[in-house]
């Protein structure tokens, strides 16, 4: 499909163009002359984009013509907030996406026939599990705002829960396609709630104990969160019933209560956030910051470069961790609420498009894989933005593709290749009948 291509193609000279007046714009706040740099980097920016754009028309004719351009999107985006905080992490973000893409190339390389992921389902699943245990081992386990997020081998970093969500995703996407049917046939109504059969209502125990695990072990609040959600969305695209989400949802509910009120941490961070005025200086700083930020920018912003992320005069954060946890609150405060809202936009979006790739695919693990894949995606966008904006706890999570970090973007580019692998199969398989009924009609 040449058209979609060239869909593709047209769709990434804005990003560039959106990449280049960013930069400009954060230029002319820093220096009274406005040079050619930005254009530099936006030519640099459409480059790389370009050379990806070929190597999918080469591999993947028929995927998708508008993920990798949204994605693209909040890629430029945040590479202009990073700048316009510091220049050294944007260098390294802008390193960190060259090798996402380079694994996004391997990727769709090496997987073509990502079927061959459901031979390895269990190994997958427990490696996802074993690095996701890793920062609570001693010497390499690093530990950040209370939570055991990154692992640290020499001079690497990375935060394993951002490879795990994909693994989890692969394992359960496989599991479900072979089970389904035993979960539907079997299920009983008990007080008019259909339950699933006892001993297939196992794994949502497995999952179940493992987020609450997460919460208590690793004190992960925001992956406990993703990766149980998306485990609810690929049971209830499964199974076609509710009440199974539902009775999904009442237990990670009561299992979330009943250690939020008897784990101290879990305690803590619950309480910051229902109470954050009541330690304004100290636990409260970040999360009453956040929302003066957000309420500071109203609804056009303040401009790029605008916003005070320290104290004047002196290197105290006003705003923490704006580069990662809170660059959503920067975001509001520099474009405004409806800046904002576009970023959301964008998200929803990839979203439309990876649940339209799940409706499209033929066979059941195509279906459950690229479902799970967007629905952890979007899970985990909401899962930060609604930290920043108090709608739940705030966690450790970063915004995808817009956050500081080489974990998430280098998985994240990963996920996106497997949702255009899937849209590949998927659309050519569509296209495949309405081109032979189109023949035979020109022959009768």
């Amino acid at each position: 499909m040449t058209g979609a291509r060239n869909r593709e193609l047209l769709a990434l000279v804005p990003v560039a163009a959106l990449l280049t007046a960013g930069f400009a714009a954060v230029f002319s706040q820093e220096n009274e002359q406005l040079g050619n740099l930005s254009l530099i980097y936006g030519a640099y920016f459409l480059a790389i984009c370009l050379a990806t754009h070929v190597y999918l028309r080469i591999r993947l004719p028929d995927a998708d013509p508008y993920l990798f351009p949204l994605m693209a999107t909040l890629t430029a985006f945040g590479l202009v907030m990073i700048y316009r905080i510091d220049e050294g992490l944007a260098r390294d973000q802008a390193n960190w996406f060259v090798l996402g893409l380079v694994l996004f190339a391997l990727t769709i390389q090496f997987l073509r026939d990502y079927e061959v992921l459901e031979r390895y389902r269990y190994t997958i699943a427990i490696g996802g599990l074993l690095i996701l245990l890793a920062p609570r081992l001693p010497g390499i386990g690093q530990q950040v705002n209370g939570a055991y997020l990154g692992v640290k081998i020499g001079p690497l970093a990375f935060q394993p829960a951002e490879f795990t969500k994909i693994a989890i995703v692969v394992f359960l996407a496989s599991y479900l396609r072979e089970h389904r049917e035993v979960l539907i046939v079997g299920a009983r109504r008990v007080l008019g709630v259909t339950l699933p059969p006892l001993k297939h209502f196992g794994p949502m125990l497995v999952v179940w104990g493992a987020s609450m695990f997460m919460l208590v072990f690793i004190r992960d609040l925001g992956s406990s969160l993703m990766f149980f959600a998306a485990f609810l969305a690929l049971l209830y695209v499964a199974t076609g019933r509710f009440s199974f989400v539902v009775i999904g949802m009442a237990m990670f509910l009561v299992g979330a209560w009943f250690f939020a009120s008897t784990v101290p941490h879990v305690h803590e961070r619950v309480d910051i956030w229902l109470h954050p005025y009541d330690d304004p200086q100290g636990s409260g700083y970040q999360v009453l910051n956040s929302i003066f930020a957000q309420a500071d920018g109203g609804l056009f912003g303040k401009g790029f470069g605008q916003a005070l992320i320290t104290v004047p005069g002196t290197d105290s954060a006003l705003l923490p961790a704006a580069q990662t946890d809170m660059i959503y609150a920067l975001i509001v405060n520099e474009v405004g609420l409806f800046g904002a809202v576009g970023v959301v936009l964008v998200y929803m979006l990839i979203a439309a498009r990876g649940f339209k790739v799940a409706l499209l695919a033929g066979d059941g693990f195509s279906k459950l894989l690229a479902t799970g894949l967007t629905a952890v995606f979007a899970i985990q966008a909401f899962v930060i933005i609604g930290g920043v904006t108090r709608v739940i706890p705030l966690t450790g999570v970063t915004l995808p593709f817009i956050s500081y970090g080489g974990s998430s973007i280098v998985a994240n580019f990963v996920l996106l290749a497997l949702l255009l692998l899937v849209s590949d199969r998927a659309r050519r398989e569509a296209a495949e009948p309405a081109g032979r009924m189109a023949a035979l009609g020109a022959t009768a």
